[in-house]
């Protein structure tokens, strides 16, 4: 491979970050990789079920050989902008040639309805982040109740629901979903992790419920209750005698409880299907009833870091209307609504610029298009001198800012000590679940 010609940052060490990094290096650039986590990998290492070991050791792999690759920098445990002591303008202004931003959908979405600040209210990511050992989410408290209602139809409620059934063995978990049963985002394959957890008498009651009104949008209720039925045949053995059931067309309104108590019920306005322009949207009928619950969840999507330096627009990192560097028509391009002009030198890819959107394989692909506009654009200003000097001027400031700056050969530490640790506790995988105890395997 030939000497690198170009110098880019990349903010962010998830797929979208780390396959960008890749394309990056291949298209002549020296790329600085940094990370608010000590370890890469995103949603890819703290997102994915623990139980899912194949796909997540794959992943893991494939990171491995990217961070191996002699052109990538790694920096974990530094933050950039969000409170950090390294904000968008000091890449810029220290030699690097180009910043791509892949942080992810580092913020929690909410309805702003009242009660969410009660006791026993969450955010679905918050507890995926504590199963996964993310820290600091390892080290809080979840207080969960016997009787849960998680809102949402997605994935994300589905390894909740996982969680709940399986690992915490909850009494009840109610799935409140705003649309109906034909609109559900997860897989039979999730499905079958807790399909024999299913209350099917309460199930086939909720279908007949809602069956006219699916049928007058012009839904079909039979095909619909196969995706949940076709799960059963191949389904986990139960280990919980958690109920499982399902409130379709339902759109909370309100969380009631008290601070004393926390959590006693979900409001929600019962909803009906029309079709607008061809398409099946729900909508309120004006009628509510609640749903008793001592915990609630919101598995509702996700947006991006608020504290960043990008401005924001529908949960996303605003990209330029009209961009100079397109790949496949879209753009990549970060934009400031206040000037109407692209921010220079700094452009967006995966859930940072569109979040939500898809898994890994997703955010991969969106990664390395993204690379493909940075790439662009380099090749506009010509080839740069003196790489190696300014990343070492960079990383003798990291080093004067950052107490613990966590690179490469640190990385490669912990992953000897953590893959001991599993083998001595003859578990498949082990992960420490604080910095701390990160910092102390890597010898600091």
């Amino acid at each position: 491979m030939e000497d690198p010609k170009y110098m880019v940052a990349v903010v962010g060490a998830g797929p979208a970050g780390l396959f960008a990094a890749r394309k990056l290096v291949e298209g002549g650039a020296r790329v600085v990789l940094f990370n608010r986590d000590v370890k890469p990998g995103g949603l890819a290492e703290y997102g994915i079920y623990p139980d899912k070991m194949k796909m997540k050791q794959g992943l893991r792999t494939q990171f491995k050989l990217i961070l191996d690759l002699s052109g990538i920098d790694y920096y974990g445990n530094v933050t950039v902008c969000s409170g950090g002591n390294i904000v968008l303008e000091d890449l810029l202004e220290s030699g690097f040639q180009a910043v791509l931003i892949t942080t992810g959908a580092q913020g929690t979405k909410w309805l702003r309805l009242p009660g969410e600040n009660l006791p026993g209210v969450y955010h679905a990511k918050n507890i995926v982040f504590h199963y996964n050992h993310l820290p600091p989410f390892t080290e809080k408290k979840y207080l969960l109740g016997k009787r849960v209602a998680v809102v949402g139809a997605g994935n994300v409620m589905m390894d909740v629901a996982h969680y709940l059934i399986r690992d915490q063995k909850v009494d009840e978990m109610i799935a409140v979903v705003r649309r109906g049963p034909a609109d559900v985002k997860f897989t039979k394959k999730e499905m079958e992790t807790v399909a024999r957890n299913l209350d099917l008498e309460a199930f086939e009651a909720e279908f007949a419920r809602v069956a006219p009104i699916m049928q007058a949008a012009g839904q079909d209720p039979v095909a619909s209750k196969a995706v949940f039925l076709d799960a059963l045949p191949k389904a986990l053995e139960p280990v919980s005698q958690t109920r499982f059931r399902f409130e379709f067309l339902a759109s909370p309104v309100r969380v009631l409880g008290d601070w004393m108590n926390g959590v006693n019920a979900l409001k929600v306005e019962e909803n009906t299907l029309v079709c607008v322009d061809g398409n099946v949207k729900a909508r309120g009928t004006g009628n509510t009833r609640q749903i008793d619950a001592d915990t609630v969840i919101f598995a509702i999507g996700d947006t991006v870091d608020k504290d960043f330096c990008v401005p924001i627009f529908n949960d996303a990192y605003i990209s330029a209307p009209q961009p100079r560097y397109p790949v496949e028509g879209v753009s990549y391009e970060a934009f400031n609504p206040d000037n109407n002009q692209p921010f220079e030198r700094v452009f967006l890819a995966g859930w940072a610029r569109q979040p939500s959107t898809g898994l890994v394989g997703v955010a991969r692909r969106d990664g390395e298009k993204a690379a493909d506009a940075v790439l662009q654009f380099l090749r506009t200003q010509g080839p740069m001198r003196d790489l190696d000097n300014v990343v070492e001027k960079f990383e003798q400031r990291l080093v004067e800012t950052h107490e613990r700056v966590v690179d490469k050969v640190h990385l490669a530490k912990l992953v000897c000590v953590e893959t001991a640790e599993a083998q001595k506790l003859g578990l498949l995988d082990f992960k420490f679940g604080t910095n701390d105890e990160m910092f102390t395997a890597m010898g600091y």
